[in-house]
């Protein structure tokens, strides 16, 4: 059967809230008594659901300290009607409409179990059941209005608990979370310089749309209740917070309320969820996002509807993203990670363009290639010594097709393509600089880590003292600097050894390789034989995937948990600490492999009769071709092979998982006797949607694609066209998932990308010296330009030049003479020419990263990393917040009196007393922060 219990919305107009209606109770188990003992204590949780209220601000918006009775079941929910004869005052604000909720909880109820259980179940149970009373209870004491909706069978039930916050609540903790509303409109001042540039040559812009609904931008400041009146669209309660803003509030209170002891960690919904008390916690979509029959023409779409029809649609893979109204949805942390994903793809495209030519230009240099020639039509004249100990001898003319491939890479226009893309990754980073800048001011969030940010509920409740903070002033939980610096150097040490690991296993993959390669060698299949390296390769990578896969989950969860306890203040910290440290080990497990082929394999195997070995294994040798064709081959299954399978499972995983918890929910509405024809309620569609798993895996996926782009280009020119492929495709992907495929996330405040900024600087200079090193090292340009200058100008004999003879000691073992890729003497010693070449190699390396690090830091200076425009706008909101404080202050020193009670057209319902233990804190004037952002 389905059962719904509803509560009126409002809060009574005079006089306290009047006791919960009551419903059959639970009975509660002795277990749970710490868990009941937190509802007890609801009536002292104001010091952590609210602040002190600033001087001046004598307007009370709800009694949190009601008396609201304790012990109510889980299903009642509080009757907020206002008493029959009651009337409310003359002046008050009208109350606001219905609402269908602001949040939505969800648990799931297994009827089946009933007796079956076991003991140790059975306390769980209760115990959960415990915690989800008083969470709700201690959730009605902090004003929320509580409502029930359930769908049941014989087997289960399905239990929605819908949250919604009415007007005073929103006022109170608006001014409590220092959110910035609007004062004044402005137009929209979104631009872009290729719009723009297209527009100055006259040539039609294919990627302009309109979308409708554009938001508009605002002069903003902190809300203050004491001057409601003065904030854009006040008189309008239904509209004067936007949703995100409403799902700010909730959650906010959702992640303080306590349901048990606080030191304890008993608080907050994310302590629910990963308990299972309940399973999902999320804000509703506006609405469905399929457009009605009549299409865009009709009016009043809702907001997910123009998402959908204008960014997330296959259809529009060659449109600008609306980011204004992505932001205003999903708010301005998703907002900005669309903004970077589509500012590093525009950029992709001069370095594919780019990275296309030098490919093509080594196709030509191909056919003329004087060493190629030679080696291609040697014949028998070139016998190779064996690459393994169980290898045969081979001739070199074998090798013929792999060379070839390797000269497409391996040429004088990879030198000019390498400087090409270390400057383009400075300039990338320096313009997304202006660009963020541009957004947050615009967006209102250019000091939010700075000044608005609050503390973390974690970090809140286990710091051990407080302090003043030193921007704002205001009283605020504390953690020593010094304490938490050496937590953070006890989980780097953690954190190293797991790195260590990682090393372990790629030592032991490489062993592996070896060992493959001289089985396979062995077989009786010349085919086999000829491509023993290659299998090993592959099956070496394969067991490299299983190790990082078993490896990947154990460091996650010791990273979380060396998070939580280093004590970060804010969200912001917490989150870049704890993606400072998984990046460290998806650096090294994703690049450890190429790093290894670039820089170290077939460095150091020795020579004919006297090679080195590790562990007792001969080490691996570079395959016929040299290991820079290698290393092509490896970044090329990396780019194309690696994104194609990430974009397909994108796809399908979401599609299965997604089809298998519709098809599990809507079995139960057919078993408790309703019609999915019917139609579904709002939360029960939501609810079947997949959960929001945050940002970082898709900034990881970005971000480790960045590295192979810059890091190794000087062996792939293809890698930006593959990545600027991958990433049109990426960003309608990522667009549908998050407004068809996922639960709506709650809006986040960001002033930046966060700590995947200084990752991407890190990688760019990595990517520097890296380069030089493979041109120096893994490619031909320096050996044969030294050729060309010392030997012959045509390159002729340059191949003879690089082969070496085994030593005779070895060529008598084995009754025949071989040659070997070295530049040794007939004794295996170094020859001149080797100390010549690392002379000239070490010095390129200096001289390119000189030059290339010179030409970046002039780069850096030259382009200001905030925009002319915006710096300007900034002085000037500066200019007018001084002459409003001076106003300010001369308004308060001639009749303070005068404003310190708000007028009754500004009040906004029953206003008992605040707690007495909290003192005032005098707060900024209205005018004293000023912002501009969208809507």
């Amino acid at each position: 059967m389905r059962v719904a219990v509803t509560a009126r919305p409002g809060l009574p107009a005079q006089g306290p809230p009047g006791p919960p209606a009551r419903t059959a109770q639970a009975p509660r188990s002795d277990q749970a008594s710490e868990a009941s003992s937190g509802s007890h204590r609801a009536r002292g949780r104001s010091k952590m659901l609210r602040r002190p209220a600033p001087e001046g601000d004598s307007t009370v918006l709800i009694d949190m300290a009601s008396g609201t009775e304790k012990g109510d079941s889980y299903g009642s929910t509080a009757s907020t009607s206002q008493p029959d004869g009651d009337q409310a005052p003359a002046g008050m604000v009208s109350p606001a409409k219905p609402r269908i909720a602001d949040f939505v909880l969800v648990w799931e109820e297994d009827l089946r179990l009933g007796q079956q259980q076991d003991s140790a179940a059975r306390d769980k149970t209760d115990t959960h059941r415990a915690w989800r009373e008083t969470f709700l209870d201690n959730l009605r004491v902090a004003g929320l209005q509580v409502d029930q909706r359930h769908v049941q069978d014989e087997d289960g039930a399905v239990h929605y608990i819908l949250l919604s916050a009415p007007w005073p609540v929103l006022c109170y903790y608006a001014e409590d979370l220092c959110l910035k509303l609007p004062l004044q409109e402005l137009p929209n001042q979104a631009c872009n310089w290729s719009a723009g540039l297209l527009r100055w040559l006259g040539v039609p812009n294919i990627l302009l749309q309109d979308v409708p609904d554009l938001p508009p931008e605002y002069y903003s400041c902190q809300f203050k209740v004491s001057k409601l009146s003065r904030f854009l669209g006040s008189d309008n309660q239904d509209t004067f917070f936007t949703c995100t803003h409403r799902h700010q509030i909730l959650f906010e209170i959702l992640a303080k309320t306590p349901y048990g002891h606080e030191k304890k960690g008993l608080f907050g919904i994310e302590q629910l969820l990963a308990q299972r008390v309940f399973r999902a916690a999320f804000p509703l979509h506006e609405g469905p996002f399929t457009m009605p029959p009549e299409g865009t023409r009709v009016p009043g779409l809702n907001q997910r509807q123009v998402l959908f029809w204008h960014w997330a649609r296959w259809r529009s893979w060659h449109k600008y993203q609306p980011l204004d109204h992505v932001r205003r949805y999903f708010g301005e942390k998703v907002a900005l990670y669309f903004a970077w994903l589509g500012f590093y793809t525009g950029w992709l495209l001069p370095a594919a363009v780019v990275g296309t030519l030098v490919f093509l230009v080594g196709c030509f240099l191909l056919l003329s290639d004087t060493p190629t020639q030679e080696l291609c039509s040697s014949a028998d004249g070139f016998e190779m010594c064996p690459l393994c100990p169980d290898c045969p001898f081979w001739t070199l003319s074998s090798a013929c097709a792999l060379v070839q491939a390797g000269r497409l890479f391996d040429h004088g226009g990879t030198v000019f393509f390498s400087v090409f893309m270390a400057l383009w990754a400075v300039l990338l980073l320096e313009y997304w600089k202006r660009k963020s800048a541009t957004l947050a001011y615009r967006w209102g969030c250019s000091d939010y880590e700075d000044i608005e940010e609050r503390p973390r509920p974690q970090f809140a409740a286990l710091a051990p003292e407080t302090a003043l903070n030193p921007v704002t002033g205001v009283e605020e939980p504390y953690f020593p600097k010094r304490s938490r610096m050496r937590r953070v150097l006890a989980g780097s040490v953690l954190v190293l050894m797991m790195v260590a690991v990682v090393v372990m296993c790629l030592v032991s993959v490489i062993l592996y390789r070896a060992v493959a390669a001289m089985l396979v060698s062995r077989s009786d299949r010349t085919l086999l034989v000829a491509w023993a390296s290659r299998i090993a390769s592959l099956t070496g990578s394969m067991v490299n995937l299983v190790l990082i896969l078993m490896l990947s989950k154990a460091y996650v969860a010791l990273a979380r948990v060396l998070t939580r306890w280093e004590m970060h203040r804010t969200q912001t910290r917490f989150e870049d600490a704890f993606t400072l440290k998984v990046f460290v080990f998806q650096f090294v497990t994703f690049y450890s492999s190429p790093i290894y082929i670039a820089f170290f394999k077939g460095r150091f195997v020795g020579y004919p009769g006297s090679y080195h070995t590790l562990f007792g294994v001969r080490n691996e040798e570079c395959a016929a071709g040299g290991c820079l064709i290698e290393l092509a081959q490896e970044l090329l299954v990396i780019t194309v092979g690696k994104q194609i399978t990430n974009n397909v499972q994108e796809i399908l995983v979401p599609k299965v998982k997604g089809w298998w918890q519709k098809l599990r929910l809507r079995s139960k509405r057919r078993k408790a006797g309703a019609s999915v024809a019917a139609g579904q309620a709002p939360w029960e569609a939501d609810y079947e949607l997949l959960p929001f798993e945050g940002l970082f895996d898709e900034y990881l996926e970005m971000v480790l694609q960045f590295g192979f782009v810059t890091i190794f280009v000087a062996a792939c020119p293809l890698a930006p066209l593959f990545a600027l492929l991958n990433n049109w495709v990426e960003i309608r992907l990522d667009a549908r998932k998050f407004v068809c495929e996922r639960r709506r996330p709650v809006a986040e405040r960001a002033q930046d990308v966060g700590i995947w900024f200084p990752i991407l600087a890190g990688i760019t200079h990595l990517a520097v010296i890296s380069n030089a090193l493979l041109l120096a090292f893994s490619s031909d340009f320096l050996p044969r330009t030294y050729y060309r200058w010392t030997r012959a100008g045509d390159l002729r004999g340059f191949l003879n030049f690089t082969l070496a003879r085994a030593p005779p000691a070895f060529a008598a073992e084995h009754n025949r003479t071989c040659r070997y890729q070295a530049f040794r003497g007939d004794d295996g010693q170094y020859s001149r020419t080797y100390w010549n070449l690392l002379a000239i190699r070490l010095a390129f390396v200096i001289v390119f990263e000189h030059v290339v690090f010179s030409i970046g830091r002039v780069l850096d200076l030259l382009v200001p990393d905030i925009p002319e425009s915006v710096e300007i706008k900034v002085k000037r909101e500066y200019y007018l917040a001084k002459q409003a404080l001076a106003e300010n202050q001369a308004l308060f020193g001639t009749n303070g009196a005068k404003d310190s009670r708000p007028p009754a057209s500004e009040s906004l319902g029953p206003q008992p007393r605040r707690p007495e233990a909290s003192q005032a804190h005098p707060g900024p004037p209205l005018w004293g922060h000023v912002g501009s952002r969208g809507a």
